[in-house]
């Protein structure tokens, strides 16, 4: 399941599901003044909620976001998943999902870390010197550079990371 987390400045106002960022975000934006930036919690790219679904949300099935996209595989990838119980889609879903279980890898997590400091933390004192040391894996130089940022956005660099998903408060670097 996605994850999600809200920023207003330098302040985490929600993180979790995007349900529950958006409900945060529509609950408390009158209490804020600013600039609010949501992100992916897997790739720490700027994302876009859409805040009409929490709103239409009722009593029913809840909605699955199954897409219909194109695939292009050879005959015998077609003939191998045919075999496979449930069909093609399922065994792909399948697959994705054991892939998704193991994880990001380093470079993921480290790359998910760049795009949040690329739209959240720019104007930081010791930007460049974090990037740099982000990129040359002197992690306790990164450290140093970040550890004057706000405490929410250094938090949430430490959750990145480490590809957690603990909750908030949790110690960075660890």
């Amino acid at each position: 399941m996605s994850s999600f987390t809200a920023f207003l400045g330098g302040k985490q106002i929600a993180s979790g599901s995007s349900d529950d960022v958006v409900r945060a975000i529509r609950d408390s934006l009158h209490l804020h003044d600013g600039a609010l930036l949501v992100f992916d919690d897997e790739t720490g790219r700027v994302t876009d909620l859409d805040y009409r679904a929490v709103a239409q949300q009722g009593a029913g099935r809840p909605r699955l976001g199954v897409k219909a996209r194109e695939v292009t595989l050879l005959p015998r990838h077609w003939e191998w998943l045919s075999g496979q119980p449930g069909g093609a889609s399922a065994a792909l879903r399948r697959l994705v999902d054991a892939e998704r279980s193991k994880g990001q890898s380093e470079h993921q997590r480290r790359d998910a870390v760049y795009r949040f400091m690329q739209a959240a933390c720019g104007d930081m004192p010791g930007y460049e010197e974090a990037l740099r040391a982000l990129y040359a894996a002197r992690r306790e130089d990164f450290l140093a550079a970040i550890n004057p940022w706000p405490a929410d956005m250094v938090r949430y660099i430490a959750r990145l990371l480490t590809g957690s998903s603990d909750e908030p408060g949790a110690e960075p670097g660890a």
